[in-house]
């Protein structure tokens, strides 16, 4: 079993941005409304880009006017095909500048992609804003999940669908929520080696999850039985041998060198060297010395 923390996310979350420049005339929206894909957002001044459309439409006009007059010329062969085709390319341009003002015109206002809400505002009216500028967040809180950096030996013992007990302390300490592994990234992560893995929390929203909320889930990576393990602490390294400090029938310590696996939370796998009901030092085997006596204490009467 590994246990790690992240935060809880929502599943889908957009930032709008700006596609025009201007001053914002208008922000309908704050932080924590609920919003329809198409919805309103804001209001971007786009005068300028209004005279701008007017003077392409008068441009392709006065394209459209010469093209016609072209067109009756060619058809009695006053002018060769070169010129026509000129006037034609020239039409075209003119058309496709009133597209890209209109365009433009449209950008000044701003509208929601998607259902969610707004847990991001970054502008106020009256601000100058510039093409690609942040505008807000919208997140799609109906399904929120946690993402775990997992390392890549452990990833290995993970599939998407298994089960996974999540404890979020802002909601309860006693009633850990279910969760399910929603996806596994494909790749690790460059500098960490960590591979993302994403559990969907179904059940977060009703138990009153919000995102931000700390997160530990418990990862059962390798599920094996009759697997003898002992506290992490125990276990030294010295001459490259790895050792423990059992306490044997004497109450006396002795010098037990094992082989150690995996670490899982505060315990670690023991392949050899020991048998079940071995008694050993839970901490600090290097400060300790062979043939020391010692005494056992009961600390749970």
């Amino acid at each position: 079993m590994v246990q790690i923390s992240g935060p809880v996310e929502p599943f889908r979350t957009i930032r709008l941005a700006a596609r025009t420049e201007g001053v914002l005339t208008e922000v309908l929206v704050e932080e924590g409304d609920v919003v329809r894909a198409g919805q309103l957002l804001a209001r971007i001044d786009v005068r300028e880009q209004q005279a701008e459309l007017a003077r392409s439409r008068a441009r392709l006009n006065e394209k459209q006017t010469n093209f016609d007059r072209m067109e009756q010329l060619k058809e009695r062969n006053y002018i060769d095909a070169a010129s026509f085709e000129a006037a034609k390319a020239e039409l075209a341009i003119a058309a496709s500048e009133v597209e890209l003002w209109q365009t433009r015109v449209a950008f000044g206002e701003v509208a929601s992609s998607i259902d969610g809400t707004v847990v991001g505002r970054y502008i106020e009216p009256g601000e100058a804003i510039g093409r690609h500028a942040a505008l807000f967040s919208i997140a799609d809180l109906g399904s929120l999940v946690v993402r775990l950096g997992v390392s890549e030996l452990d990833v290995a013992g993970l599939q998407m669908g298994d089960a996974v007990v999540v404890q979020i302390d802002a909601v309860s300490r006693s009633n850990p929520l279910p969760g399910v592994i929603r996806r596994i990234f494909p790749a690790a992560e460059a500098d960490s080696r960590l591979i993302t893995v994403e559990i969907e929390l179904p059940d977060a929203l009703d138990a009153g999850v919000k995102p931000g909320f700390l997160a530990r889930a418990s990862l059962l990576v390798d599920r094996r039985d009759g697997v003898l393990a002992v506290p992490a602490g125990s276990v030294a390294e010295s001459s490259g041998e790895h050792f423990v400090m059992l306490i044997n029938g004497d109450e006396r310590l002795e010098r037990r060198v094992v082989e150690p696996g995996i670490i899982r939370g505060p315990w670690r796998e023991i392949r050899e060297g020991l048998a079940p009901g071995d008694q050993v030092v839970a901490a600090n085997p290097l400060e300790m010395t062979a043939g020391d006596r010692v005494r056992v204490v009961d600390l749970t009467s």
